[in-house]
């Protein structure tokens, strides 16, 4: 930010600071301990990287872009001056989350530092403002209790059922030969659903942490009971119950997956799915299962978008259609999360591999059999027909010689 202008810093950030974590982390894994999955130094300088890249981003949208080049959410994260060191150290630097985040935007941090995120107003049991600002500050002492009673279940689950569940079994030749396939698949599943305790115990006390220091005030719910879910980083839920691949990313590593959508997503003029997985693949590290996890994301991601798009519409007719949809997606979502990220655990090449030759890459044919098949109209195509129906309606407004389009303008 000192050395270049602000026009180009957020690519210059960007690229110093993913080259220098990647650097990091290929030394941690191939000159100091291969396969030491554990916490190490570059845990921290994964959300400090974060950070620093969206602040650059914040930074330029607020002082190089006009507003109305600018997206709502970009507006609203939007940093129209440059921050002091002191500032600039603090959002990066700040106890809480120098560990293991999450990570919030700059303008969070700030109006929590002096004091303002306090300030939404009252909502009343029809869920309008009555217009009453509150009194005193929320008490976060109810979400951080119930917040570390979930992050006790979840190392509970995680000690006592993955150590007899381990996900390398799965890869196992005696265990192969001796099960039939579909007790390899509810294996594998109950394998990950004991993995993913872990996260949920790193995430959730990072967020009760926060929440203790009277970080992450997201307003008040219809009764009027404070909500502490503004930097969280799962909803646990919504992930073991996801009906959609993009459910469950949606809802897992929350914080992770807005700022890999604001830098990348939602900037990128070529394939931003593939473009935001190769990105994530980068950011988490260097081991190969990574990218292998990443890349089978982009085909599942895509075949599942095409399934969305051409038949769900045709199960919405009633309640047990939709129930039936429900359950065959839920189904269709968890065996494809599972299978996916099998590399991921298993970090290295060879037994990634022999996983998805032992499932005779199944899912990869299916999907990719999908995307081929199922039509789907491509972001740039629907915003060009978003663009030409707005054009469209500002015509026939213009050339309309009746007051309908007024009339709707003042019903919106």
């Amino acid at each position: 930010m000192i050395f270049t202008s602000v026009e180009h810093m957020h690519k210059y950030c960007f690229v110093v600071t993913l080259g220098y974590l990647s650097f990091c982390q290929v030394t941690r894994v191939y000159v100091f301990d291969y396969g030491m999955y554990s916490a190490d130094f570059t845990g921290p300088m994964m959300v400090i990287t974060q950070k620093i890249t969206s602040l650059a981003f914040e930074i330029h949208d607020g002082l190089m872009k006009r507003e109305e080049h600018l997206k709502p959410s970009q507006k609203y994260l939007a940093v129209r001056k440059m921050p002091s060191l002191l500032e600039y150290l603090s959002y990066n630097c700040n106890f809480m989350g120098i560990l293991a985040g999450p990570t919030c935007s700059y303008n969070d941090y700030v109006a929590f530092i002096e004091g303002r995120c306090y300030e939404p107003k009252h909502l009343e049991s029809n869920g309008k403002e009555n217009g009453m600002l509150k009194q005193s500050d929320p008490s976060p002492k109810r979400d951080v209790i119930q917040k570390v009673c979930t992050c006790a279940l979840s190392l509970m689950v995680y000690l006592l059922i993955y150590a007899a569940c381990p996900t390398e079994r799965v890869i196992d030749d005696t265990f192969m030969a001796s099960n039939p396939f579909y007790i390899q698949v509810l294996y594998l599943y109950i394998s990950m659903l004991a993995l993913r305790p872990k996260y949920y115990f790193v995430w959730t006390l990072a967020d009760a942490i926060n929440n203790a220091a009277g970080f992450g005030f997201n307003g008040y719910n219809t009764d009027g009971t404070p909500k502490w879910d503004r930097i969280s980083n799962l909803r646990i839920l919504n992930i073991e119950f996801a009906t959609s691949f993009k459910m469950f990313l949606d809802n897992w590593n929350i914080q992770t997956a807005l700022w890999l959508k604001r830098v990348c997503y939602e900037r990128c003029p070529y394939n931003p799915t593939a473009a935001t997985f190769l990105l994530s693949a980068i950011w988490h590290g260097a081991y190969p299962g990574y990218y292998l996890t990443f890349v089978t994301g982009i085909v599942v991601t895509k075949a599942a978008r095409a399934v969305r798009h051409n038949v769900r519409q045709h199960f919405l007719g009633s309640a047990a259609l939709k129930l039936i949809y429900d359950v065959i997606t839920w189904f269709s979502t968890q065996m494809a999360i599972c299978y996916t990220v099998v590399p991921f655990v298993l970090l290295a090449v060879g037994p990634s591999i022999k996983f998805y030759s032992s499932w005779y890459c199944c899912i990869h044919l299916l999907c990719v059999l999908l995307v081929l098949v199922l039509p789907v109209k491509s972001r740039r195509t629907k915003q060009q027909e978003q663009l030409g129906s707005v054009q469209a309606s500002e015509q026939n407004c213009l050339s309309s010689p009746d007051n309908n389009c007024n009339q709707k303008q003042k019903a919106t």
